[in-house]
């Protein structure tokens, strides 16, 4: 007798009776969601077969384990644990959004976020054939979206809300006394970039390196006592703050999101500094006409990634709109990619799903090219810096106190389905996700970090002769 059990299509009764009724011949059909499953798990574990040739990869499941690759003596050794098998269904039709989901979901476990994402980097090319027609429909289709729409003023907003009018409690849990949502520079005062895993972190390591990277910026763009900066992307009044109190510089300072401009006015006063700083809920492509030539500097650290590569002419036209005719400095810093992996139409991925919807990163020619044709030549490239090697520490220090400090009760008010334990649990998951993904997307050079500073024509440098 056939047994249903045993993934049979038909099942009989014992019953020793010649005749039986209609009930006692029943037709068990398949779970589709089953059979599904089992195509893509098939799938997965055959690509993986030809597409781990660096590292090594040992995958357990229900089913058994397996082993992709080869053990090296300090070599990437990776043990994933498949704990639901909707694991391999995201795989195959989201590749790595499809693990940044299952692992949110604790549909997987891994010995190290930081060695997987090693893995899936250092075998690349072999992993893009995970990739089905479904997905590289999709992938096209949010591309163009995001190319096209995503960047409208009125998305602009909505992403903001997304993205930054979270709980500022979160934010001072795991940033640094400045708040500073963005690369540090390290020097050997704090052990270099490296440091961290060297000697260990140190107090005060990442407020060090974050108020460097303020003053690095500021006087890359050659302020004075008396000079008028104008800021996009105000963050929590970081840089206006050190702008105004050390430099003496009054900063006008623009953001969408309404957490952020609160808190940022609440340390601005706290500092003394309402008077000489002001914080605009504004697009930036709304600046009224009396910015008009009133700016000595311009700066914008890491808010670009939020313009979109079709208004990068429109946004630095603005910026040579603002900016005095000479002797005046614009400094824009940004997460980029390399140019050979630069395009303006990116698809929804991890960061564009779950962290900054619609962003798009941009590249440092892309940058350069649009600030020549949207001044129309009115600036000269002064400086270009890849900060790339800095940003994994600040990632790991972000990281560590994240775990130290965030806790289920601290949040809850500002996140009321975080009472939920598994839902909490996702919370701090995607966030020790994000820390591991961008880390070790910029420790392999998958994603750059450029500042890019930018001169009036014929401003003069440095005394040199």
């Amino acid at each position: 007798m056939l047994n249903a059990a045993n993934s049979s299509a038909l099942t009989f009764s014992s019953t020793p009776n010649f005749y039986r009724s209609p009930s006692s011949l029943s037709i068990v059909l398949p779970n589709p969601k089953t059979i599904i499953s089992s195509y893509a798990r098939s799938s997965v574990l055959a690509v993986m077969e030809k597409a781990i040739t660096r590292g090594h990869l040992t995958v357990a499941d229900s089913e058994g384990v397996h082993h992709f690759g080869t053990r090296s003596k300090g070599g990437n050794d990776v043990y994933l644990k498949v704990i639901n098998t909707d694991f391999w269904m995201r795989i195959l039709f989201s590749q790595d959004l499809g693990f940044s989901e299952a692992y949110m979901m604790g549909d997987v476990e891994v010995d190290s976020l930081k060695a997987v994402m090693d893995l899936w980097l250092d075998n690349e090319s072999g992993m893009d054939n995970l990739s089905s027609a479904v997905s590289r429909v999709t992938s096209a289709i949010s591309g163009l979206s995001n190319a096209f729409l995503g960047q409208t003023r009125s998305k602009a907003r909505l992403n903001a809300i997304a993205s930054y009018d979270q709980s500022n409690e979160l934010f001072k849990a795991f940033l640094s006394q400045e708040m500073m949502y963005s690369c540090a520079l390290w020097t050997e005062a704090e052990g270099g970039v490296r440091g961290d895993l060297i000697s260990g972190p140190t107090p005060g390591d990442l407020e060090a390196a974050q108020l460097r990277k303020i003053r690095h910026v500021l006087s890359a763009a050659k302020v004075k006592p008396g000079d008028r900066i104008l800021e996009f992307g105000s963050g929590w009044g970081g840089m206006a703050i050190e702008a105004a109190r050390t430099f003496g510089c009054e900063v006008d300072t623009l953001t969408l999101s309404k957490e952020q401009k609160a808190l940022a006015e609440e340390r601005i006063k706290a500092a003394g500094l309402q008077d000489v700083i002001r914080v605009h809920l504004m697009d930036y492509r709304e600046i009224p006409p009396s910015f008009e030539k009133a700016f000595d500097a311009f700066i914008s650290i890491e808010m670009l990634e939020h313009v979109g590569s079709k208004h990068y002419h429109d946004y630095f036209k603005l910026v040579d709109f603002a900016l005095k005719s000479s002797n005046a400095t614009a400094v824009v810093s940004a997460s980029s990619f390399p140019e050979s992996r630069y395009s303006g139409y990116q698809p929804e991925d991890f960061m564009r799903k779950y962290m900054w919807p619609n962003s798009c990163l941009p590249s440092a020619t892309a940058l350069i090219t649009a600030a020549n044709t949207g001044s129309e030549g009115r600036f000269t490239l002064e400086g270009v810096e890849n900060h790339a090697a800095h940003y994994p520490r600040t990632l790991r220090e972000w990281g560590r106190r994240l775990d130290a400090n965030v806790r289920q009760d601290l949040i809850v008010k500002d996140y009321p389905s975080l009472k939920d334990n598994a839902e909490f649990d996702a919370f701090r998951r995607k966030w020790q996700y994000l820390f591991a993904y961008a880390g070790a997307g910029f420790a392999k050079g998958y994603i750059t970090c450029h500042m890019i500073t930018f001169t009036r024509p014929n401003d003069c440098p440095a005394t040199c002769d």
